[in-house]
Order: structure tokens, then C-alpha cells, then sequence
């Protein structure tokens, strides 16, 4: 039976990134062939040498909201933090909040001097708060004023340019973290790559011609259990938090005529890899169709759709280091990431890359 410490590695802190590269698609690659072990170390931009005409790549056009909100309660004038995480509906929203104790039902909390108001209206079994928000307009605009990127506890510093923790192709807002295997992504990248003959499902809402090469999407909304540590000493026992999913026809067929020709499906990011794993049918094909998933993927899994995967370097112990170590074995993941480590890669959101085919 695996257990969590099985997914423990040494990290340097000095390794975590805490900023993006000037050039996104700078990052450094580490490259893994599953079928001869080959390790290879390169840059990002040298994806287009790596993937083949008729590959498709899966990309995931979640966009971050700017969701993380300071403010103050009312009348008493302390502070408080508020991170959005689920639209409930009619204005209210699943959020947590800090200090909890002190947000309880019937709090009030204004922020930007007012312009935004709210009011917890009740409270979750794991302690997150309901709140009701009020204000004029349209809501994701005063969120674009008043918010700051939701960014992850281990980086410390403040984001100059808050796009940087967007995909060039991020599109339906609704996620609490970015999908960040896509961030080292440029235009001028996917434009050589389509120019190659590499399809690839991105971020447009509709089809469009691109020197014969097709374009849609898939999404799915990341939310908090992106940070969330595993706690259970037995992997099994650990429960994912619900994430909302979807396919398009356009994406459907695509990805079902890539498998049909022979390409491979390559996914960015292990959104992307749980969203085509948890709308595939039992063959690996597709439909247009939406999910909450909770899929947990850990060695043993047997994938249904992906062949390969392009991803950053994960936390130690955490469910995104064991669906890669469900790719290519733990032992094998253990021993990539103490390469990485030697060879001073940078880990985590703003971090280099690995793909694995």
C-alpha cells in the first residue's frame, strides 16, 4: 500500500521560483522517453522539435480570477482576507476566509471603501464560509479593480504583472490558481507549432483555420485543492476536491480523430490530463460534454485517453507528484526530480518544465 511520505523528495527553498522568467518560453525542459529512459535537458521553445505533425496538444483555458480580496469587517474595522473559490449563485460565493473565527454568519465586510460589500451568510462542514456579495455593475469587473492574483502560499513575492499567471490562452474565467504547465507558452510558440502540423485544442471558443491546422478547447476550473496537502498517511484515503470540467464537440473530435489517425494526445498540465481522464469513455474517446470530477489519478491508474504530458515540478507529497509518478513509476518520478534538484531547476508555478512521452 503506498503512502504519502513514498512522494517525498529533498527541496532546496532557494529553488522554488518566486518569479516568471522574462521569456516565458525560456524555462528550462527536462524531456523523459518512457520507452528507452532517456533523460535529455533542453529549453522550452525546443518543444517544436519534440512534437510531431498530427500530435495534438490538450490545453486547458481556465483563466485565474483575480479572486484573493482585502478588506475590513464592519463596524469594527478588522482586517480581513477573502479568496473566492465556487459561484454559488445569485451573487453568493464559497470562499475562505481569514481569520475564520472572526468571519462567522452575519459578519459584514466592505472592501475598496466600500465599493464591494458583503455579508457571510453561512458556513461549510470543512469551515469555508458562504458570502453574499453586493454592488453595482457586473461582479468580474469590480474584481478586476479591487482583486489580486490568488498566488500559492510558497511564493512570497508580489506579482508585478498579474497576466503572468495567465495562459496567452486563458479564456473562461473561473479558477482559483493557474494551470501552470501552459504558462511557458508564447504565441509565436503555438503558431510554430501549428505551422508544423500540430493540432492544437487551446482557447478559442469556436474553430478557426490556422494554415490547416484546427483549434478549440478544454476547461477545467482549478480550485483549492491545487494547495491542498495530502494528509491521509495512506494515499487512499485522501478525497480530491470537486472541480468543474468540460469538453467541446470541436475538442471531442479532434482529439477522437487524432487517436483514430495514430497522433498522440498530448496534454499541458495535469488539468488537462484529468480533465480528458475523467470525460473519456471507456475507449478514450470523446463527446461534447461537463463534469464535477474528483478524479484522483496515483500509480495503478490506467490511462484511458493521454499519451503524453507536459508539466511543471510539484510539491513534495502532493497528488499532482503522484499522478506523474502514475505515468512513469514512483521510483522513476524520485529519481527525475533529485536530477532536477542537481542540476538546479526551478520548481513549482513559475518553475521549468518536464515533458514525458
Amino acid at each position: 500500500m503506498l503512502k504519502t511520505h513514498d512522494f517525498y523528495y529533498d527541496l532546496p527553498e532557494e529553488l522554488i521560483a518566486q518569479t516568471p522568467l522574462e521569456r516565458r518560453d525560456a524555462s528550462r525542459l527536462m524531456t523523459l522517453d518512457r520507452k528507452t529512459g532517456e533523460v535529455t535537458h533542453r529549453h522550452f521553445y525546443d518543444l517544436v522539435d519534440l512534437l510531431q505533425p498530427g500530435d495534438c496538444l490538450v490545453m486547458n483555458n481556465s483563466r485565474v480570477l483575480p479572486a484573493r480580496l482585502l478588506g475590513h469587517r464592519e463596524p469594527t474595522g478588522g482586517a480581513v482576507e477573502v479568496l473566492l473559490l465556487k459561484d454559488q449563485g445569485g451573487g453568493v460565493w464559497e470562499c475562505l476566509t481569514k481569520p475564520g473565527r472572526k468571519t462567522h454568519t452575519g459578519t459584514e465586510l466592505s472592501f475598496g471603501g466600500g465599493e464591494l460589500t458583503a455579508t457571510v451568510v453561512g458556513e461549510k462542514e470543512d469551515g469555508n464560509k458562504l458570502v453574499q456579495f453586493h454592488y453595482e455593475g457586473i461582479f468580474l469587473e469590480v474584481l478586476e479593480r479591487l482583486g489580486k492574483m490568488p498566488l500559492p502560499p510558497y511564493i512570497k513575492e508580489e506579482l508585478e504583472d498579474g497576466e503572468r499567471y495567465q495562459t496567452v490562452y486563458s479564456k473562461v474565467n473561473g479558477s482559483a490558481a493557474a494551470p501552470t504547465a501552459g504558462l511557458h507558452f508564447t504565441r509565436e510558440l503555438l503558431d510554430k507549432l501549428a505551422a508544423k502540423g500540430v493540432k492544437e485544442a487551446v482557447s478559442y471558443t469556436h474553430l478557426r483555420a490556422h494554415e490547416g491546422v484546427k483549434e478549440a478547447y478544454i476547461t477545467l476550473h482549478v480550485g483549492l485543492g491545487t494547495f491542498r496537502p495530502v494528509k491521509a498517511e495512506e494515499i487512499t484515503e485522501h478525497h480530491m476536491h470537486s472541480e468543474f470540467c468540460m469538453i467541446s464537440q470541436e475538442t471531442a473530435d479532434m482529439i477522437n480523430e487524432t487517436k483514430r489517425a495514430g497522433g498522440r494526445i498530448v496534454c499541458v498540465g495535469t488539468t488537462s490530463c484529468r480533465t480528458l481522464e475523467s470525460l473519456a469513455d471507456e475507449n478514450g474517446f470523446f463527446h461534447e460534454s461537463s463534469a464535477w470530477t474528483d478524479i484522483f489519478i496515483y500509480p495503478g491508474y490506467r490511462f484511458k485517453a493521454m499519451d503524453a504530458l507536459i508539466t511543471n515540478f510539484h510539491l513534495p507529497e502532493s497528488t499532482l507528484i503522484m499522478l506523474v509518478a502514475s505515468l512513469v513509476g514512483r521510483e522513476k518520478v524520485l529519481e527525475l526530480y533529485r536530477e532536477a534538484v542537481e542540476k538546479k531547476y526551478r520548481f513549482f508555478s513559475f518553475g521549468d518544465a518536464m515533458f514525458i512521452r
